[in-house]
């Protein structure tokens, strides 16, 4: 029996970091934690958080790495204890959004996180956390709305963890502030967004709501167009505001579940001293996921191809390595850093991820691993 959930509270449009003040207020935040990461504070947007909060934070945590880790986690719910703050604000991409979760579970927890992975039945454990507020900064994870945090545990594991409990209080999504992203991070950002939404409408699981708003997401990114114009001109407010759209979208479908593309690209993000970017490997590994899959969920790929754009029995897979190749991602794995040597460990730890359960039809570990030596070229 499905259980369909929708329960945050999504500010979205051009300029809504104005409302971050009244926000916080309405949550009872008086002392807040940020969480971020260097680049945002490089950049001057934690500055503008600063401004529109109205009140000085409490403490900030300004150095969330790529693929966050329990290691950072604990830093920061440290500092979160030190300071009595009273509440969370997450800014950046899905790496602070994941980092501000997990510290919100090390501050009002006692399990470690490795008991509250989801694949050990872990949700059951989990509690509220502190009101957070989440502000995204990049087009691509939806972390903001999503149920779920992906966090590299301190046992080498990259483990999802998910609860409604994470759902942040309230989302401020304002496209203006991914109006400074770099071309290159638009475009993997915003295959991250892509492959939320065509993994979520091929995962078995029944939920047409979410199903529906997938195909709506791909649409919006590349039936209609608006990722490559994003990624070509990054000043169009149009395009950022549409690619942050679907973004979120992308997150309110996977509620529906993932699969072996974010199983490969999790497993291959674990791998922290590579700094391999989610999205991106999404990316790589989404032409031979949907390839594998072939025959498997023919009628969901006839509206995938229709939400595309694309001419019935196009080749879905070679759609995407040419959206791929169109945005300037590699076409394979090598360019990353990635090789053989990686094979095994990649294999046995998307074996044990959840997403490898929400694929269409079953994968084995030969399966991933031609996979993922077809991938690397």
């Amino acid at each position: 029996m499905p259980v369909i959930t929708y329960l945050t509270t999504c500010i979205f449009d051009s300029g809504a970091l104005k409302q971050l003040s009244n926000v916080a207020k309405n949550l009872g935040i008086t002392r807040p934690f940020i969480v971020t990461d260097p680049g945002i504070k490089a950049v001057g947007i934690l500055a503008k958080v600063e401004d529109a909060l109205g009140i000085a934070p409490a403490g900030v945590f300004a150095e969330t790495v790529p693929n966050p880790l329990e290691s950072q986690a604990k830093q920061a719910a440290a500092l979160y204890k030190e300071c009595g703050a009273d509440g969370l604000i997450a800014v950046g991409g899905g790496s602070s959004m994941d980092h501000a979760k997990a510290t919100g579970l090390l501050v009002s927890h006692d399990a470690p996180l490795e008991s509250l992975a989801a694949i050990t039945g872990g949700a059951k454990k989990i509690g509220k956390i502190p009101p957070l507020v989440a502000i995204p900064t990049t087009a691509g994870t939806g972390s903001e709305v999503s149920v779920g945090t992906v966090v590299t545990l301190e046992n080498g594991r990259k483990e999802t963890i998910v609860s409604p409990n994470l759902i942040p209080a309230t989302a401020i999504c304002d496209p203006d502030l991914t109006l400074g992203l770099p071309a290159g991070l638009t475009a993997a950002t915003g295959m991250d967004a892509v492959t939320h939404c065509i993994e979520a409408v091929l995962a078995p699981s029944l939920n047409p709501p979410a199903e529906g708003i997938g195909y709506e997401g791909v649409y919006r990114a590349v039936g209609d167009g608006w990722l490559k114009k994003a990624v070509k001109d990054g000043s169009d407010p149009d395009a950022r505001w549409n690619m942050m759209m679907a973004s979120f979208e992308g997150a309110l479908a996977f509620v529906k579940g993932l699969g072996g593309v974010h199983a490969l690209s999790h497993a291959a993000g674990r791998l922290h001293d590579k700094k391999l970017h989610h999205g991106t490997l999404n990316a790589v590994f989404l032409p031979h996921i949907l390839r594998f899959h072939e025959g498997a969920a023919d009628a969901k790929y006839v509206r995938l191809r229709q939400a595309m754009g694309l001419k019935e029995g196009a080749d879905l897979a070679d759609a995407i390595a040419k959206l791929n190749e169109d945005l300037g991602i590699p076409s394979t794995l090598k360019p990353l850093g990635l090789g053989m040597e990686d094979a095994q460990g990649v294999v046995d730890f998307a074996l044990k991820d959840l997403a490898h359960y929400g694929n269409p039809k079953p994968m084995s570990a030969d399966d991933y691993a031609k996979v993922y030596e077809t991938a690397l070229g």
